[in-house]
């Protein structure tokens, strides 16, 4: 790893949310190749930034492993944009003793393939709809997302897909492409939206939070195509 790694950034307390069953430490990388109005994380797209010293995340992984955190949370941006991504994995896992949950969008399925047996979890945002990409996060290349998709039903340890709902654009039927996308998968979430004032796009700022009707609602319409549905902020 050079004196530089991808991590750009850490939460300073580590989550009970961010991986199941773990006591996490979150860290983020920068930059992305989507382009999400609705991204909760719009500080780390764009171009990529300076990363933390390797001496810098040594210790926090210290720190961290004093306060009897058990797992990392790797996240963006997006992470598979970093080259030094199993470099980190190797370092989390190796040196420090921790379980991996990589986040992605699915759009490196290259790098995904090699990560994927260092990983303990893996998490991937299916958007939409492929016929919504485009539109809803300016990334058109599908292909990439289903070979991921496929990778990472055939060869992770465990994982999970997962969708943000908009109500005003994801109608039935596109989440009725979505349920074809994830049949036959192990664990999918449903995840509700919430408006903030700091969204990159201006349009989603003021759209309503997805009600817990509508989660259940396809909830139950997408019942039977993945082992687990959850709704998470129904």
């Amino acid at each position: 790893m050079n004196s530089r790694s991808s991590i750009y950034a850490y939460l300073e307390k580590p989550s009970m949310v961010d991986y199941p069953k773990h006591f996490a430490a979150v860290f983020f990388t920068s930059g992305c190749n989507f382009a999400c109005g609705f991204c909760h994380n719009a500080a780390l797209m764009g171009k990529k930034q300076a990363g933390l010293s390797r001496e810098r995340l040594e210790k926090a992984c210290t720190t961290f492993k004093k306060d009897w955190v058990n797992g990392v949370v790797i996240t963006g941006g997006e992470p598979t944009l970093a080259p030094d991504l199993a470099e980190l994995i190797h370092l989390f896992k190796d040196r420090f003793g921790f379980d991996v949950k990589l986040d992605t969008n699915g759009s490196n399925p290259e790098l995904l393939a090699e990560c994927l047996p260092l990983v303990d979890y893996v998490a991937m945002d299916i958007k939409t709809g492929f016929s919504g990409y485009p539109d809803l996060v300016h990334y058109s290349a599908t292909a990439n997302i289903q070979r991921s998709i496929d990778l990472i039903r055939a060869e992770a340890k465990d994982y999970e897909f997962r969708t943000t709902v908009i109500e005003s654009f994801h109608t039935d039927e596109q989440m009725d492409e979505v349920a074809k996308i994830i049949e036959g998968s192990k664990r999918y979430a449903l995840q509700a939206f919430i408006p903030r004032d700091e969204l990159p796009g201006k349009a989603f700022r003021t759209l309503p939070r997805t009600t817990a009707a509508r989660l259940h609602q396809l909830k139950a319409r997408m019942a039977g195509t993945a082992d687990e549905i959850h709704l998470r902020g129904a």
